[in-house]
C-alpha cells in the first residue's frame, strides 16, 4: 500500500487561499522559540515532543488572550442578555487544531513548524483529549459552545472539571478493561484557574424556620474553584468562556479535629470533599442514584448560580460593586439552559436563593425562575430518567426537599384546577412518585420549572408529547418545542477533513463554513464528472491514511479498496451492535458457502465504550472481538471481510475514522435514539447511511432524499403495534381512557404505554398473547438467522469456551426489548443493496454528493440560532468584534 499524503503535505498542494497568513510565520517562530525556552527545565538542554507541543499551544493561546479579554469587556459595555449552558458533561476533545482553525492560524503554524523541522501532526498527537463526557450529550455541548461563540452570543458553558474523565478503554484478550483517564497529568495549557471567583457550596445540615424566613444551618461547606477555558468563535474575534468547577476543601475543614490531636485525619478528610470533582460517572443513558452523583449535580448548580447572580448584579468589567438589585429583570438578562435533567437542581436552588437570601415572595420568585430556565430532554429510555430517593434528598439537601415539596403542592393545585376530579392524572404528574420508596422525578421538576421544554429531533419531540410527557403537554402545549441537534462544521469538516473542505470550497466558496445551508449549491454538480472524481479521490486518500493507522495499531492487513463499514457509538442494547454482528456472521457464512463468487469486500469497524457496570454491553464487545478473531484468520475469506473493534473510541479517533467511512450504521430500534449526532458527522464527511427511521435519521432522509440513504426496518408505529395486541374486549375499553377500573398500574417505555391489568380476569386470560414480538418465530423462519444464532450459542466463535455467549443468545431469544430479530431480514436485504451500489463507484458517489448537499440543516449554528431566537430571546450576529490590535 502506498503511503498517503499527510495533512501537512496535502495542504501544501491544495491550500492556496489558506496561505494568506504566511506573513505571520516569522512572528510565530519567534514566539514559539520564546515559549520553548521558558518551557525547558534549566538543567535540561534537549526538548521533548511534549515540550514542543506546550510551546506551540502557548504560542497559539497568545492569540486568544487579547480577544478573550476584549470579548468580556464588550459584554460588560453592551450588557447583553447572557445564556448559561449548564451541563454535567463537555466532551471537548483536543483544542490546539480547533483553535488554529477558528483563528485562521492553522496554515501559518503549519508552515512555521515545517520550517523548524517539526511535524505538526506529531505535535497535535501529544495533546490529551479533554474527555469530560460519555458520548453524544457531552459532545453536543462542545459543539454548542463553538456555535454560540461563532454566532456572537454572550454565552458561558458551566460544568465540572473532572480530574478523571471518561475511562480509557483497553481490549485485553477480547474483553474491555478500564483504565483511569489522568488527562491532567501533564498540565492543561488551555485553562486558567480563577481563585478570586471561588464560591462556597453547602451540603447536609438542617433548616430553621423564622418569622423573617428560612435558614439552612449546620452545613458542611465545600469550595468551588473555577477554571476558565477560552472558546473561540470562527474568525469573528469572539472568545467565550467555559467555566469548570473543581471541588476544594476549606482550610478549616474539620478544624475541631486539630484540637484533639486528629491533625492527620483532618487533612485526610479533605479528600472526601474534593472527591466531588474527582471522576466522571461513566454511564450513558442510565441513571445511577449515588449520593456522590447528586453531590456533583448540586455542586455545579450552586456554584454556577452564585456566579450568574454575581454577574447579574454588577455591570462594569472588573467591578464588584452592586449595580442591579431588581430581580424582576433577571429573565431579561439571564437565560439558563439545562442540558438534560442532570442540572435540574438549578430550579429549587434558584428558588432558594431568591426566597431565602434575596427575600422575594414565592410567587414573584417562581415567575422569575420559570422565565429564566429551559430544559432539553435527551432520552426516552425509562432507565435513563433521573428519580432521586426522597430520603437521600432529606439527608443531603434538606432545604431543597422542602422547596420541591412546595413546588409540587402548588403544581398539583394547578393540575386539579384544570382537570378536576382526575386523581390518576395528578398521581402521574406529581413531582413525587409514591409507592414503595418515594422518589423525586427530576424530569417533571424540569418541565414544571421551565418556560420551554425541547426534544432533540422531530420524532423524539413528538414521542415526548405522545408518551412520557403526554399529561404535561396536554396541560401546557405551548411549552413544548423541537430543536434538532447539529454539529459544528469547523471541527467536523474543516478540521478533520481538510481535503473535502477544500474540494467543496473550490466549487462554492468558503462561506458555507459559516452557513452550511450553502451546501445545497452542490446539487448542481451531482453529474459533474470532475467533481465526482474529486470527491471519490478525497475519500480514497482518507481511507488510505486510516488503513495505515489500522495496520499499525491492530496488525490486520486492510484492503483500502474495501467498503469501510463503521458503527461507532456507546455500546448499548438499543443501539443494536448485535444486529450488526448478525449481518457480519451472515455475510461470512455466505462467503464461506460460495467462496468463488464476486463478493463486495468489506472492512467492518465497530467502536465504543461500555459502562463498566453494564454486563451485557461488555459481552457484546467480547462477541465482536471473537467474531473478528475467526473472520480475520480465515484464509478462505481473505481480505473480502475484516472485522475490527476500534479500541478506546473518543473524539480524536472519531476525527480519523469518520472521514474514511463509506457506510455509516445508525440502526437503533425506531423510537429509542433521541437524535444522534454521529449520523450527521458521517453524512457531512461523505458516508452513506444505513439506518432505521429513528432520531435525526428521519430528517436526514428528508433533507438528502430517502432514496439516497439505505432505510430499513420497523417504524415507530410498527414497534408500538408489536408491543401490544388489543384483546378485543377489555383492551378496547381501556384505550384512550385513564379511568378503567381494572388498571392496576401503568408503565411508560420509550414508545409505548404498557398496561398491567392485574385485577381484570379477561385481561389476565389474554395477556400471554398481548405481546406480539416472539423471537422464536424469526429464528424458526429465517435459516441464516438460525445458523448465526446457533454458531454463537454453540461456541463457533468461542471454541475454548462453548457457552461463553449463552447470556447474549438467551437475551436475544427471550428478553430482547429492542427487537433485533424483527429487523434482521429487512436489514440483510438492505445490506445487499449497499453491496450492489458499492460496485458502481460513480453512482455511489452521486448519492454521497446528495448527502453532503443535504447537510445544511444539521449545523449546530442552525440549532443554536433557533435556541437563541425561540427559547432564550437573543439574536445571533455574524458581525466581527475588533481584533485586539485594531485601533478604536
Amino acid at each position: 500500500m502506498s503511503k498517503p499524503l499527510s495533512d501537512h503535505d496535502r495542504k501544501k498542494q491544495i491550500s492556496v487561499r489558506g496561505l494568506a497568513g504566511v506573513e505571520n510565520v516569522a512572528e510565530l517562530k519567534q514566539n514559539f522559540n520564546r515559549h520553548l525556552h521558558f518551557t525547558l527545565v534549566k538543567d535540561r538542554n534537549v526538548a521533548t515532543r511534549r515540550d514542543y507541543y506546550f510551546a506551540l499551544a502557548h504560542t497559539v493561546r497568545e492569540h486568544l488572550i487579547g480577544r478573550w479579554i476584549r470579548t468580556q469587556q464588550y459584554y460588560y459595555e453592551k450588557d447583553p442578555k447572557r445564556v448559561y449552558y449548564i451541563s454535567l458533561e463537555f466532551y471537548m476533545g483536543r483544542a490546539l487544531q480547533n483553535t488554529m482553525v477558528n483563528l485562521a492560524l492553522e496554515n501559518a503554524c503549519d508552515e512555521a513548524m515545517y520550517q523548524l523541522g517539526l511535524d505538526m501532526e506529531e505535535l497535535e498527537d501529544m495533546e490529551e483529549d479533554a474527555g469530560l463526557g460519555n458520548g453524544g450529550l457531552g459532545r453536543l455541548a462542545a459543539c454548542f459552545l463553538d456555535s454560540m461563540a461563532s454566532l456572537g452570543l454572550a454565552a458561558y458553558g458551566y460544568g465540572i472539571r473532572y480530574e478523571f474523565g471518561i475511562f480509557n478503554q483497553k481490549i485485553v484478550n477480547g474483553w474491555q478493561v478500564e483504565e483511569a483517564d489522568d488527562w491532567l497529568r501533564f498540565g492543561n495549557p488551555w485553562e486558567k484557574a480563577r481563585p478570586e471567583y471561588m464560591r462556597p457550596v453547602q451540603f447536609y445540615g438542617r433548616t430553621e424556620h423564622h418569622p423573617d424566613g428560612v435558614k439552612w444551618v449546620d452545613t458542611q461547606v465545600v469550595l468551588a474553584l473555577p477554571y476558565d477555558t477560552p472558546i473561540p468563535g470562527y474568525r469573528n474575534n469572539v472568545v467565550n468562556t467555559m467555566r469548570l468547577w473543581s471541588a476544594k476543601a476549606p482550610c478549616d475543614f474539620n478544624l475541631k479535629d486539630f484540637n484533639v490531636g486528629g491533625y492527620i485525619q483532618a487533612v485526610l478528610d479533605r479528600n472526601l470533599a474534593e472527591n466531588i470533582s474527582r471522576v466522571l460517572y461513566p454511564n450513558d443513558n442510565f441513571f445511577e442514584g449515588k449520593e456522590l452523583r447528586l453531590k456533583q449535580e448540586y455542586f455545579v448548580v450552586s456554584a454556577t448560580l452564585q456566579d450568574i447572580i454575581r454577574r447579574f448584579k454588577v455591570s462594569k468589567f472588573g467591578s464588584r460593586e452592586i449595580a442591579r438589585t431588581d430581580f424582576s429583570k433577571l429573565p431579561d438578562k439571564v437565560a439558563i439552559q439545562l442540558n438534560d435533567t442532570h442540572p435540574a437542581m438549578a430550579i429549587p436552588e434558584l428558588m432558594r436563593v431568591l426566597v431565602d437570601e434575596e427575600k422575594l415572595g414565592w410567587d414573584k420568585a417562581w415567575d422569575i425562575c420559570i422565565r429564566t430556565c429551559a430544559y432539553t430532554n435527551h432520552t426516552v429510555l425509562p432507565e435513563a430518567l433521573e428519580r432521586w430517593p426522597v430520603d437521600l434528598f432529606a439527608h443531603l439537601l434538606p432545604r431543597h426537599l422542602e422547596i420541591v415539596y412546595e413546588i409540587n403542592r402548588r403544581h398539583l393545585e394547578r393540575v386539579a384546577a384544570k382537570f378536576p376530579g382526575d386523581h390518576d392524572r395528578m398521581r402521574r404528574m406529581s413531582l413525587i412518585e409514591e409507592g414503595g420508596q418515594k422518589r423525586i422525578n427530576m424530569a417533571h421538576l424540569c418541565i414544571v420549572g421551565s418556560h420551554a421544554v425541547n426534544g432533540v429531533a422531530q420524532i423524539h419531540s413528538d414521542i415526548l408529547k405522545a408518551t412520557i410527557f403526554k399529561d404535561f403537554y396536554e396541560m401546557e402545549p405551548n411549552k413544548f418545542q423541537n430543536k434538532t441537534n447539529g454539529i459544528t462544521p469547523r471541527r467536523w469538516l474543516v478540521m478533520c477533513n481538510p481535503g473535502l473542505a477544500e474540494v467543496i470550497a473550490e466549487r462554492i466558496g468558503e462561506d458555507y463554513i459559516r452557513d452550511l445551508d450553502q451546501l445545497q449549491k452542490l446539487r448542481k454538480f451531482v453529474n459533474d464528472d470532475a467533481f465526482i472524481r474529486d470527491i471519490a479521490k478525497v475519500k480514497q486518500e482518507n481511507k488510505l491514511k486510516f488503513a495505515v493507522h489500522l495496520e499499525e495499531h491492530y496488525k490486520v492487513k486492510i484492503n483500502p479498496n474495501s467498503m469501510f463499514d463503521i458503527q461507532v457509538k456507546r455500546i448499548h442494547e438499543y443501539k443494536r451492535q448485535l444486529l450488526n454482528c448478525l449481518h457480519i456472521i451472515t455475510y461470512y457464512n455466505r462467503i464461506k458457502k460460495e467462496p468463488n463468487k464476486q463478493w463486495t469486500p468489506r472492512t467492518v469497524m465497530i467502536g465504543g465504550k461500555a459502562a463498566p457496570g453494564y454486563h451485557t454491553a461488555k459481552m457484546i464487545i467480547r462477541l465482536i472481538t471473537a467474531i473478528g478473531e475467526v473472520v480475520n484468520n480465515d484464509p478462505v475469506v481473505g481480505d473480502r471481510l475484516k472485522v475490527i473493534f476500534l479500541e478506546n473510541y473518543r473524539v480524536t479517533l472519531a476525527e480519523r475514522a469518520i472521514p474514511a467511512a463509506d457506510l455509516s450504521q445508525q440502526i437503533s430500534t425506531a423510537g429509542t435514539e433521541a437524535s444522534g449526532t454521529g449520523n450527521m458527522k458521517f453524512m457531512l464527511n461523505g458516508a452513506l447511511t444505513i439506518g432505521t427511521m429513528d432520531g435525526a435519521n428521519v430528517e436526514m432522509a428528508e433533507e438528502a432524499g430517502e432514496d439516497n440513504l439505505f432505510i430499513f426496518g420497523m417504524r415507530v408505529e410498527d414497534v408500538d403495534a408489536m408491543d401490544v395486541w388489543p384483546c378485543g374486549t377489555c383492551w378496547c375499553l381501556c384505550v384512550g381512557t385513564d379511568h378503567h377500573p381494572f388498571i392496576n398500574r401503568m408503565v411508560t417505555t420509550a414508545t409505548s404505554l404498557y398496561f398491567c391489568f392485574s385485577e381484570c380476569t379477561l385481561c389476565l386470560f389474554f395477556f400471554p398473547v398481548l405481546l406480539r414480538y416472539h423471537a422464536q418465530e424469526y429464528y424458526n423462519r429465517l435459516p441464516e438467522l438460525k445458523q448465526a444464532i446457533d454458531q454463537i450459542a454453540g461456541g463457533f466463535f468461542s471454541p475454548k469456551q462453548h457457552d461463553l455467549f449463552k447470556e447474549i443468545v438467551n437475551m436475544l431469544m427471550h428478553h430482547d426489548r429492542f427487537k433485533v430479530f424483527a429487523d434482521y431480514e429487512d436489514y440483510i436485504k438492505c445490506q445487499e443493496k449497499v453491496n450492489a451500489l458499492y460496485k458502481n463507484p460513480k453512482e455511489w458517489t452521486k448519492k454521497v454528493i446528495y448527502n453532503i448537499a443535504g447537510c445544511g440543516k444539521f449545523s449546530s449554528d442552525r440549532t443554536i440560532a433557533q435556541y437563541a431566537r425561540e427559547i432564550w430571546g437573543m439574536e445571533p450576529t455574524l458581525e466581527k468584534l475588533p481584533a485586539p490590535d485594531d485601533k478604536p
